[in-house]
């Protein structure tokens, strides 16, 4: 394996499967599956999840709800989500703790950073809910952030395409995809990989991010493992 510790960067919208809205136990069971497949390989994984399969607060915000109440209900929403993927890693047998930044200890762990390293380096998933616990901040930034402070070797975003396009490929046939692009360029060109601060915290600090399609079986490894597959974001 080429990365021996990543973090995992899901959209809430990864786990609705062919639905509208909600969990789907079959996407459930597809994520578990491919994170126990590199698990298996001696690679540390964290995961980061996001809600917009449940709340999403900018949305919330927009239809004029308080904005910290919205990006509360939002990271609420996250802790639904890692909940859910907790399940279904520990029935395929990965021993799981889900870490939450808005403390909730009759459900979760609260989120501190040296046990966090600690599970990693016992063999456990961990899952980084209720983003950084402050509203205002994405879960992309929160990815980043936790990344940085468990000193993963890169963010894997898992999307529904394979990689990072100029326009949406879903609407667009003429789509042009990057094998590899600068942070930079991200920001310049407005490429919606992440937010802006995730973005530019990751450039800050020099932290890779490899976009690749989750949705085909054996994808996890591959990128693990180094092969040239997706976007990779990096400085130059």
């Amino acid at each position: 394996m080429k990365y021996d510790r990543i973090l995992l960067k899901l959209s809430g919208e990864a786990l609705m499967g062919e639905g509208s809205f909600g969990i789907s136990p079959d996407m459930i069971n597809l994520v578990a599956r491919e994170i126990k497949t590199v698990h298996e390989r001696n690679v540390q994984v964290a995961l980061v999840i996001g809600a917009g399969n449940i709340f999403r607060g900018v949305a919330g915000a927009a239809t004029g709800m308080d904005r910290s109440t919205a990006d509360s209900m939002g990271m609420l929403a996250t802790v639904i989500n890692s909940l859910a993927v907790q399940d279904g890693l520990e029935r395929e047998g990965i021993v799981t703790r889900v870490m939450s930044a808005i403390t909730m200890r009759s459900v979760c762990e609260p989120y501190i950073r040296r046990r966090a390293v600690r599970h990693l380096e016992k063999g456990r998933v961990v899952i980084c809910a209720a983003g950084t616990g402050n509203p205002y901040f994405t879960t992309d930034t929160a990815a980043v952030l936790r990344a940085l402070e468990i000193e993963a070797k890169v963010i894997m975003k898992a999307t529904r395409v394979d990689g990072v396009y100029d326009k949406d490929p879903e609407k667009y046939a003429d789509a042009v995809r990057f094998d590899h692009l600068t942070y930079n360029q991200v920001l310049q060109e407005n490429l919606r990989v992440m937010d802006a601060s995730a973005i530019s915290l990751a450039r800050e600090e020099k932290l890779p991010i490899l976009v690749f399609n989750m949705t085909e079986p054996g994808n996890i490894v591959r990128v693990a493992s180094g092969e040239d597959m997706g976007t990779l974001i990096t400085v130059d």
